[in-house]
């Protein structure tokens, strides 16, 4: 009772007879005594009730602030110097004891820090929950301040550090949101005013559980190496101070980079499974890829996370996830599989799995310039690559058998290397094909590491697809930009000046005439930033036609050219589908001789042609396509004609898709056809064409009228007949389709054909050996099942009937 109620004056009062300079009529020894008694009672009492006491006795500050009001306030009398002295002191004592760091924090918390640490002034609602945080940032800034008691900065920091770590697992309901504030503000003043001692002592604990997993060896496989609950507090401790404290410190950035790869592989892990960890590891790889500013740093950790910075002698990780008991992950090391095939596979399915979640990671980093510089990095490289081979091309006929070796194995990592960038810069072409250039400069880079590549080739004299496509998109892109797309600033023409001495060698060195002068245009377009501009560089810039919207026969005749790098199928079909009706002639054979064409960016071009052809003039094309697709091919061109065949098929379900309504109108010749195509000598187009008749069947709603008895004919004949497994599946598929699409209809479109069709499905599920079309059959005789239910037993429906006698 004594204690609770006049603790602050029994310190005082010791406080005042041991320690006061000018204290008279008080032995030394009764000094000493004082003294002892002080420390005895400083030891005994609940440590934040000391804490708070001795910050009462140490006074109010100096330098008072006024009040809003214009009035000085102030909550505690100025103290003697001596017991100022005195009582800071005792609290630097008290906060180099084991749990010192908590006492000090709950006492100053718990309501000492209302009557010390401010006035007055900053009592009310709002003021109060400012005056919190203001209190948190205040026990923060005296933590992290090394005092003058101790020996030395190293050995505060030894003590403390381990004691303010602690303060982020704090679980208490009250005040575990103002622990981990003041935590995380200690954490983050220490690694910015000492780095190296808050290297030593903050951040290697913290991150230790993550540093472990790099420095395995190959001892007790399988065994856990990182527990449960060491990670999750690992990853929550980081969360806390990375991206709830949010200040980027290069010390901080540097120790988390380290642990990247670790957090990165946690992160794919959960994305895998059921776990609380996925946020606070995405959010964390988010932060550290937004706050990094060095774009070096950056780009070197994206391709550690991609699997790019690899070299030929580093080791494989040897850790590996597993699920743990509370939702969240164990580490453990990782279990060699001594079959090969499984080793093989589980290699390229997780390299597989960590670049989808690469590329997700990426598509997050919406407001970030970092993608498209790490998307035009990497085309850096394929450029360098280019270069390096021509270096490289030397004899290997003086070599030894060793250097020989050890050549090919250069040669052999090399390759893979390029093979990943490859699927890397893949997969973000096809994710991220929006978002990854966001301004002038980036696509100017981008143009550039593709002119740089084109240029390589033709200096080795290297001619190709891609090389040509790589050019003419180049170009096209630059063509576009000039014509007015993007507007440019002085220092977008600024960035462009590092195309010219590429597009002066493709003038000079490019073997076409009008790829040279369209280089040459574009060359002095940019060195006048605009000022000269021929018509030739508006025209390629432009989207719409120029030449009053007509299809001439230069265009048809780009088609036919090889090496030219344009897409004039792709032009063509972009020109009808904004209803540019001009004369077609000239068209239709260069879109039928490029479907022959090996290059699956011309022929489907042309496909995309020959679509949109049929359903702006579909009398005039469909016959035309109608007898290229029924009409048997020339022996000697016999392979080619049947691919040939069958993206014709393509183009007449492609236009009978376009058509719509009017595909009734054209329904009898493309059945007809697609009958004949079921007698084929091809099975290819004998399946082909069931294929096709199924999926138009749908176009036209089952509203085939007298056709349905050809059609079914066709397919029990087929079924039953047909020595190809394909071939009868695709009429078993067809007849499902038939009783799928017809439904309670079946029983009266199909009622002719109906005991035909079921003894057609019975026997395919009797004596047919393909597997695959008796699930088919067996499918279709399930709808078949369903349909007659429903007709003999119909759903019996309560229903009311007002009848008006007469």
């Amino acid at each position: 009772m004594l204690f609770t109620r006049h603790l602050g004056d029994i310190l005082a009062g010791l406080c005042q007879l041991g320690y006061c300079p000018s204290r008279s009529g008080v032995s030394m020894e009764e000094r000493r005594n004082c003294k002892r008694a002080l420390q005895g009672l400083l030891g005994k009492v609940y440590q934040p009730i000391i804490i708070k006491e001795l910050l009462i006795l140490q006074g109010g500050p100096k330098q008072v602030k006024e009040s809003p009001g214009g009035v000085s306030k102030q909550a505690l009398a100025q103290a003697p110097t001596w017991l100022r002295r005195l009582c800071g002191q005792l609290l630097s004592e008290r906060l180099m004891q084991p749990s010192g760091v908590q006492a000090i924090v709950r006492g100053i918390l718990e309501g000492a820090g209302e009557l010390y640490l401010f006035s007055p002034s900053t009592a009310g609602a709002a003021g109060g929950r400012e005056a919190d945080w203001r209190k948190c940032d205040t026990v923060a800034r005296i933590l992290s301040t090394c005092p003058q008691q101790s020996l030395s900065a190293d050995e505060y920091y030894r003590l403390v550090c381990p004691q303010v770590l602690d303060l982020l697992h704090m679980r208490a309901k009250l005040t575990a949101l103002q622990l981990q504030r003041v935590a995380t503000t200690t954490v983050l003043t220490m690694v910015q005013e000492q780095p190296q001692l808050a290297e030593k002592y903050l951040l290697a604990h913290l991150l230790n559980p993550l540093v472990s997993c790099l420095s395995l060896t190959d001892n007790n496989c399988g065994t856990p190496v990182v527990e449960e609950s060491d990670l999750t507090r690992c990853i929550e401790d980081i969360y806390k101070v990375c991206v709830v404290g949010n200040r980027p410190l290069p010390a901080l950035l540097m120790s988390l980079g380290s642990v990247i790869p670790v957090i990165f592989s946690l992160y794919c892990f959960t994305k895998q499974n059921a776990s609380h960890l996925r946020s606070p590891c995405h959010e964390i790889l988010l932060w550290y890829f937004s706050k990094t500013t060095d774009p070096v740093v950056a780009i070197s950790s994206l391709k550690q996370l991609s699997g790019l910075n690899r070299q030929p002698g580093d080791e494989p990780p040897l850790y590996q996830f597993s699920p743990g008991s509370e939702g969240g992950a164990v580490v453990s090391l990782l279990e060699p599989n001594c079959n090969e095939d499984e080793a093989l596979y589980e290699k390229v399915s997780s390299e597989q799995w960590r670049l989808e979640c690469f590329v997700d990671l990426l598509a997050s980093l919406q407001d970030s310039s970092l993608p498209g510089d790490y998307f035009i990095e990497l085309l850096k490289e394929l450029t360098t690559w280019v270069e390096e081979e021509e270096e490289e091309a030397a004899s290997t006929s003086n070599m030894s058998l060793l250097e020989l070796e050890q050549y090919q194995e250069q040669q052999t990592a090399k390759q893979e290397q390029k093979l990943l960038i490859l699927q890397v810069l893949a997969v973000m072409c096809e994710r991220l094909s929006h978002t990854l250039l966001r301004n002038p400069i980036q696509v100017v880079e981008f143009i550039a590491a593709m002119l740089q590549r084109v240029c390589a080739c033709l200096h080795r004299e290297i001619e190709g697809t891609v090389e040509t496509q790589s050019l003419s998109m180049a170009m096209g892109l630059v063509a576009t930009m000039l014509a007015g797309a993007a507007t440019l600033k002085s220092e977008d023409y600024a960035a462009m000046k590092v195309l010219l001495p590429l597009l002066h060698r493709i003038s000079q060195q490019h073997p076409e005439p009008v790829v040279q002068e369209l280089a040459a245009d574009l060359r002095a377009t940019i060195a006048t930033h605009g000022a000269f501009s021929t018509e030739a560089v508006l025209r390629a810039g432009e989207n719409s036609p120029t030449d009053g919207g007509r299809i001439t026969g230069t265009e048809g005749g780009t088609a036919q050219h090889d090496r030219l790098p344009s897409d004039p199928a792709g032009q063509l079909g972009s020109r009808i589908s904004r209803s540019d009706t001009a004369p077609l002639q000239p068209s239709k054979p260069v879109f039928l001789e490029n479907l022959e064409h090996e290059d699956s960016f011309v022929y489907l071009s042309a496909i995309q042609g020959l679509t949109v052809l049929a359903d702006v003039f579909p009398d005039q094309i469909l016959q035309r396509l109608l007898d290229e697709y029924q009409e048997s091919p020339p022996e000697v061109k016999k392979h080619r004609s049947l691919e040939t065949r069958l993206k014709v098929g393509e183009v007449l379900m492609r236009a009978s898709r376009a058509l719509g309504d009017l595909t009734c109108h054209y329904a009898g010749p493309l059945i007809h056809v697609f009958l004949r195509g079921t007698r084929d000598e091809d099975s290819s187009i004998r399946a082909s064409s069931l294929s096709n008749l199924g999926e138009l069947s749908q176009r036209l709603n089952f509203a085939l009228g007298p056709l349905v008895h050809e059609l079914c004919s066709c397919l029990t004949a087929t079924i039953r007949t047909d020595g190809e497994a394909e071939v009868r599946r695709a009429g078993v598929h067809v007849i499902a389709l038939l009783l799928r699409g017809l439904s309670n209809r079946a029983t009266e479109v199909l009622k002719d054909v109906l005991r035909d069709l079921y003894r057609t499905l019975k026997f395919v599920v009797r004596n047919d050996r393909d597997e695959v079309a008796v699930l088919h059959a067996q499918l279709a005789l399930e709808e078949l099942d369903d349909v007659m239910r429903r007709f003999i037993f119909p759903e019996q429906k309560l229903e009311k009937k007002i009848v008006v006698l007469p």
